[in-house]
């Protein structure tokens, strides 16, 4: 049943409040860490003041549009599925209008933040708003929708990346690819509780398409293919021993992550919500401290 609150009586700060819930801010440590790696990578040390912040509204604006827009194209399926039956709006908590003023401004952000740092990532922003905008039509016609989110969430370093160079190299595509596995695999995590109203409701995904034994297979070797392109990536840059140290940390996460899942499913908003985000920030402390000893 949703909430008697709504935005009508609610403060602008309690509105702001449901905005920043609504989106999730915090899993913004799942992509960003990423996207300073590929910052770090292209330029083989650290760039300007400038340059850094631009990468960052960048990439928290496309992050935060993309949320906005997945919570108002979702809403009905959300109001049916007892998972997401408490977000806000069909709590009634937020109407469409805020979240969409903010994936305008999101959008605004990185077109923008593009457009100071360099042309070839102006004119490849647009690229970044269709996936962003996309992803959440992906589900309704095909079980690829991990994929694609996948890449979506790639864009992060390979925009970075291309933030910095105004290319994209053999390296940048390595991390790029890495990134893309990464976030596959744990958005296969993320769908395995809606089974049994995926299949009801004709959502795709592969637990739903395939079954849970095989989406976790599936996850696992996304999640090795990971692994490898990291060591694969850090072997053909001549990165030094702090790279390899998180590479290692990095692989072990995973590797528990799989454990935890295959002893209890139970386990998977621990996994999707607080390892994931670990793997990321483990790779980004040893890119740091990488080009720190180098």
């Amino acid at each position: 049943m949703a909430s008697s609150i709504s935005t009508n009586r609610s403060s602008p700060i309690q509105v702001a409040k449901y905005i920043l819930e609504a989106v999730k801010m915090e899993q913004s440590l799942f992509a960003l860490p990423f996207a300073y790696i590929g910052m770090l990578l292209a330029q083989q040390s650290f760039p300007g003041l400038d340059t850094f912040l631009w990468i960052t509204i960048a990439m928290i604006g496309a992050r935060n549009a993309g949320m906005a827009l997945n919570r108002v194209i979702d809403r009905d399926m959300d109001a049916k599925n007892p998972r997401t039956q408490s977000r806000h709006i069909p709590q009634g908590l937020l109407t469409k209008r805020p979240l969409i003023i903010l994936a305008i401004i999101g959008i605004t952000a990185t077109i923008v933040s593009a457009g100071m740092l360099n042309t070839t990532a102006l004119v490849l922003s647009p690229v970044a708003i269709f996936a962003i905008v996309g992803y959440s039509y992906v589900k309704r016609i095909s079980w690829m929708t991990h994929f694609f989110l996948g890449c979506t969430l790639s864009i992060a370093p390979a925009g970075a990346w291309i933030a910095v160079t105004g290319h994209l190299p053999i390296e940048g595509i390595i991390l790029t690819a890495s990134v893309a596995a990464f976030a596959s695999g744990f958005d296969i995590f993320n769908t395995i509780n809606d089974v049994d109203f995926d299949r009801a409701n004709r959502v795709n995904a592969i637990p739903a398409r395939f079954g849970v034994a095989t989406a976790l297979w599936v996850s696992r070797v996304l999640h090795t293919l990971t692994s490898v392109g990291l060591l694969v990536l850090g072997v053909l840059m001549s990165l030094a021993w702090p790279y390899y140290v998180a590479w290692i940390t990095a692989t072990l996460i995973l590797l528990w992550e799989h454990q935890l899942l295959a002893k209890d499913l139970g386990n998977i908003m621990k996994v999707f919500s607080s390892l994931n985000a670990l793997v990321s920030m483990t790779m980004l402390l040893g890119t740091i401290l990488t080009l720190v000893v180098s």
